[in-house]
């Protein structure tokens, strides 16, 4: 496997397209990790019934709450491991990627016990309906299972980001994802498994995504070179990846959480809004992995330039990304947006599914340009390594609001319609917050870097 002929030159050269192929896989690599969901959540609702497809709704946000975690860790070893390699250390980046390797196994582990031990619990709490309960909860027991496999690949995605190979992950994903259609298929169709059966289908290809992964990571020589047999785990490495990583992944746990809240208030409208939030998600989540790619893509390319000391373009890195971002996300928006109820008959011929996930795409993927700014703000300034502040922010912007909405504007005025409102009011507060954060933080960047180049 020779891996070195994909990686992208951050350091020289013109920006704008490297940027857009370092994010376009990357983006592609999101939609098909959503495809997972989105393949569960289609053949519930053709083959087996809309409860089927309302229970795994219901998971999709707990799910993204673990997930977030591993995201967020996964960034600080990207940002650790890119800062190695621009600052021409590939002695300590391949130090930091065995120690990204050991958390991403530990962190796995810890999740699946824990996530195993309260499964009961948070159905209780999330007031899922008796028609639903029973197969939500086999459904996740069964999901959870794949968390070490899970934290692997997010991990493992991250090592081969930070020195620009946004490809391989994505093959991973389209092997894996084909795998899960294919079980899907099978698991329902033939062995008449039903919600147990496609939960087992993608715990095989989340394994098999991160198998690949690792093959190649083993295969591969140089910096991100791993070899399972003598992989050592470096305190002050690991401190700096924690540094960086657990508020980027406790930011997205506590998004989840606010999440969580929402889809309890989803819940007490009935199977009917359920099932039809849970499709308008599986389209509305695809737009946003173009939001995250391009927002990666200002992390690994500032960590890359900051660790070479290139100040100057790092900010150039920032105005493409919020650029190009801009565009292809408001292009996308429009396109799903004009074809909402056609994209919704695929899920459901149910009406009332149909409708509500309409509803959906017009309050979330509408107006969804505006997740950009934030996005991009945000991630350069962990591309930075500032980590703390910008998930703080987010934190009180964004779960602020949308637990102030579902608590006081939900309460008097109980519709499907007010409650996705909270979304794009969410955005707008946290654009003004992030927006105020970068500008404080780009002088503060400067004494920095002059700081340590003396």
């Amino acid at each position: 496997m020779h891996l070195v002929q994909r990686e992208i030159d951050m350091l020289h050269g013109s920006l704008w397209d490297k940027i857009i192929i370092f994010a376009l896989p990357l983006a592609l690599t999101g939609v098909f990790q959503q495809l997972f969901n989105a393949a569960d959540v289609v053949t519930l609702g053709k083959f087996v019934d809309k409860n089927a497809m309302a229970a795994v709704g219901n998971n999709i946000s707990l799910i993204g709450l673990f997930v977030n975690l591993f995201m967020g860790l996964s960034l600080g070893g990207n940002v650790v491991i890119a800062r190695f390699i621009g600052a021409k250390r590939p002695d300590r980046a391949n130090v930091a990627v065995q120690t990204a390797f050991l958390l991403a196994l530990f962190t796995g582990i810890g999740v699946m016990v824990l996530g195993e031990a309260f499964t009961g619990l948070i159905m209780e709490w999330m007031q899922v309906p008796d028609a639903v309960r029973g197969m939500s909860e086999a459904y996740l027991r069964i999901y959870l299972l794949a968390m070490p496999v899970i934290g692997l690949y997010n991990f493992e995605a991250a090592i081969f980001r930070a020195r620009g190979d946004t490809q391989t992950p994505l093959i991973s994903l389209i092997i894996a994802s084909v795998l899960n259609i294919a079980l899907n298929l099978l698991f329902v169709l033939v062995f008449d498994w039903g919600v147990p059966g496609v939960a087992a289908a993608t715990d095989i290809a989340n394994v098999t995504a991160a198998g690949y992964l690792l093959r190649g990571l083993m295969k591969t020589e140089g910096v991100i070179h791993i070899d399972p047999r003598h992989l050592t785990l470096d305190r002050s490495t690991l401190k700096e990846m924690v540094r960086i990583g657990l508020p980027a992944g406790i930011q997205g746990m506590v998004f989840s959480l606010a999440n969580l809240v929402i889809q309890s208030a989803i819940n007490s409208l009935g199977p009917d809004a359920m099932a039809g939030s849970a499709a308008g998600f599986t389209i509305e989540i695809n737009v946003y992995c173009v939001v995250g790619a391009f927002a990666q893509a200002a992390t690994t390319f500032v960590s890359q330039n900051y660790g070479a000391r290139k100040m100057i373009r790092c900010r150039m890195v920032i105005r493409y990304c919020l650029f190009l971002n801009a565009l292809v996300t408001g292009v996308m928006s429009i396109i799903i947006v004009g074809s909402a109820e056609p994209l919704m008959a695929f899920f459901s011929s149910d009406p009332n599914v149909i409708h509500d996930g309409v509803i959906r795409l017009y309050y979330i993927v509408g107006p969804e340009i505006i997740c950009v700014i934030y996005e991009v703000l945000a991630s350069a300034l962990r591309g930075y390594g500032i980590s703390m502040a910008p998930a703080i922010l987010t934190l009180v912007a964004v779960c602020g609001v949308r637990l102030i909405w579902v608590f006081t504007l939900f309460q008097s005025v109980s519709t499907y319609e007010c409650l996705m409102a909270c979304y794009p009011a969410s955005w707008i507060v946290n654009d003004i917050f992030m927006i105020g954060a970068y500008f404080f933080y780009r002088n503060q960047i400067k004494v920095m870097r002059s700081f340590d180049a003396a």
